[in-house]
């Protein structure tokens, strides 16, 4: 699915080479609206300024639009960097590093990533809307199959190398709604219409438009919310600019529920049983791999009722699936000693297996419908996993034996080349999970140009 997307889009590196940009002129269907007024405090005919404070108002409103400008001059001149490190084709990176340097077939190009890696963190800067009590904002869940969202709303809060105060050098604003804390505590069981969580983030939304005015200013073009719960792209659906325009940071990455992978950023998903990755990275040589395929899991979806009618309690042991594994063994043990890890859809496409799989140094191979896997726009996720099709379940076996050894080797070594891409860490270092998460996001907002309402 990865490749049909990329051929189909007709650019190479998003954000990179695409000349198309939004420009969004400010709130629709208020024409009336003007920076004097917001400036002023939204005043009345009958309450005018005096005329010698008139001028500190202009200045202000200048002094605004010249801020907007010069950032927008910044994002253009890094679009411009890495169109010219695109043109270098090289598989490692020309630029210099201290801690790494992009290299090999994992990357769809090594030095265009690396130049749009330093350009972020020369220039990227990140608003956190304060708005909002716990337990319902500014948290989530780091214990559980939703750890991708409680580890990202940790760092994004807390870790102060993109966070900005200062909303006029914000890139980007962060929503910082828990859509795992909403349903825990707002989900009326078998109301699926979710009218009480609609409500909050209607109101949120409302509230923060009302108090500042950039998410008036770009429709909300340069805002993101995070979820890693199944009902992420649900919730985004009770405002339609949030749904429509925003960048919305999704492990339920699916195409045919409305992801769009040119604004939208594909949260990888984590399932951090004590929110440390503590015993959980490493595995066997391959040398040392004697199961061909494995999975685990429960009967959810479709896709896996499939898998489970033609290889659950079959007699070949290479290929060997569960629904519950047999008492004494183990989870882990069985994905470090396997040299492809399944990982079919549940109920949705979203699921941590493919980061477990990397973990253990087992290839992914990945049988979904229409799910865009994290960090597309930089990893070229055939070097170091399989996509099979739905259809092709039946011949699981014989896909995966016509993968010569050679190959394997190949992409199992490219698996742990790739791990450092999503590895959690307490306090998050560069090229991690979060670093690049933030970078699928830069480059969303590369796409984007906003003009303020005087234009």
């Amino acid at each position: 699915m990865g490749n049909n997307y990329w051929s189909s889009s007709s650019f190479f590196f998003l954000a990179v080479v695409s000349l198309v940009v939004f420009t969004l002129n400010g709130p629709a269907g208020n024409s009336s609206w003007s920076p004097l007024t917001w400036n002023a405090g939204f005043l009345g005919s009958d309450q005018v300024p005096e005329q010698k404070k008139v001028p500190q108002v202009v200045d202000e409103i200048v002094r605004r639009y010249n801020k907007l400008e010069k950032l927008e001059a910044g994002l253009a001149r890094a679009r411009s960097f890495i169109r010219q490190a695109a043109l270098i084709r090289n598989s490692t990176s020309t630029h210099q590093d201290p801690d790494y340097v992009p290299c090999g077939p994992i990357y769809r190009n090594a030095n265009a990533f690396h130049r749009s890696y330093l350009e972020m963190e020369k220039l990227f800067k990140i608003y956190v809307y304060e708005e909002g009590e716990l337990p319902l904002f500014h948290d989530g869940p780091c214990k559980d199959i939703y750890s991708s969202e409680g580890s990202l709303f940790r760092d994004l809060e807390f870790y102060n190398i993109y966070r900005t105060k200062d909303y006029d050098k914000a890139m980007v604003f962060f929503l910082p709604f828990s859509v795992t804390k909403l349903v825990q505590y707002l989900y009326v069981p078998g109301d699926y219409k979710l009218p009480d969580i609609g409500r909050t983030v209607v109101d949120y939304i409302n509230t923060i438009s009302l108090k500042y005015p950039f998410w008036n200013r770009s429709l909300g073009a340069d805002h993101f919310m995070l979820a890693c719960h199944d009902w992420g792209p649900q919730t985004s659906k009770f405002v339609p600019n949030l749904f429509n325009k925003s960048i919305r940071v999704l492990c339920n990455a699916n195409t045919s529920e409305g992801f769009n992978p040119s604004k939208d950023v594909t949260l990888p998903g984590l399932y951090l049983r004590t929110g440390k990755l503590k015993g959980i990275l490493g595995g066997l040589s391959p040398s040392h791999r004697s199961i061909l395929a494995f999975f685990s899991g429960g009967e959810h979806g479709y896709i896996r009722s499939l898998l489970f009618q033609h290889w659950k309690n079959n007699k070949d042991r290479d290929i060997q699936v569960y629904e519950y594994l047999p008492r004494g063994v183990s989870y882990k043990s069985m994905i470090r000693k396997s040299k492809f890890c399944l990982c079919p859809s549940g109920y949705e496409v979203g699921s941590p297996r493919i980061v477990e799989a990397i973990y253990a140094g087992c290839v992914p191979v990945i049988i979904k419908d229409g799910y865009v896997p994290p960090f597309s726009d930089v990893l070229n996720w055939k070097t170091f996993s399989v996509k099979v099709e739905v259809k092709e379940i039946p011949n699981l076996k014989k896909i995966l034996m016509n993968i010569s050894q050679r190959q394997y080797l190949r992409m199992q070594r490219r698996v742990k080349q790739v791990q450092r891409h999503f590895v959690v860490n307490e306090t998050p270092k560069r090229f991690d999970i979060f670093h690049m998460t933030v970078h699928s996001i830069w480059l969303r907002r590369l796409n984007v140009q906003i003009k303020d309402f005087d234009d």
